[in-house]
């Protein structure tokens, strides 16, 4: 079993940054893809970005250019660092992982493990 807990959300205003991480514990992580996805009220639950093991990286169009996803396999921690932020990427983030398929990356059922999610509010 993977246990993810998320930290690094809080309010912050419009232009402003944020670094989320992802704590992974009970076994390593380093061979499995990581993921961020983000639900706000009322919406379904959204990809945001994901890092396989071998560091390819993938992004929503939304977030392209002002999020960055990493890892670090030694700390068995994944981190989302959010600038630019906008009111419209106000929600809450979840942090995944799972050994996913390529064709997979981007969909949030084929990730197993999830923690409980950081809200993060861009005030404008």
């Amino acid at each position: 079993q993977v246990q993810l807990v998320e930290s690094g959300g809080g309010l912050v205003e419009a232009g402003g940054s944020l670094r989320l991480s992802c704590a992974a514990s009970g076994r390593t992580v380093s061979t499995y893809t990581m993921g961020w996805f983000r639900q706000a009220p009322g919406r379904e639950r959204e990809f945001v970005a994901a890092i396989r093991a071998g560091g390819t990286t993938y992004y929503a169009d939304s977030v392209k250019g002002r999020f960055t996803i990493s890892r670090d396999n030694s700390k068995n921690t994944g981190y989302l660092q959010m600038n630019s932020l906008k009111p419209e990427d106000t929600a809450v983030y979840y942090c995944a992982a799972d050994p996913v398929s390529l064709a997979r990356v981007l969909t949030a059922s084929a990730y197993d493990y999830w923690g409980q999610g950081t809200q993060v509010t861009v005030s404008s």
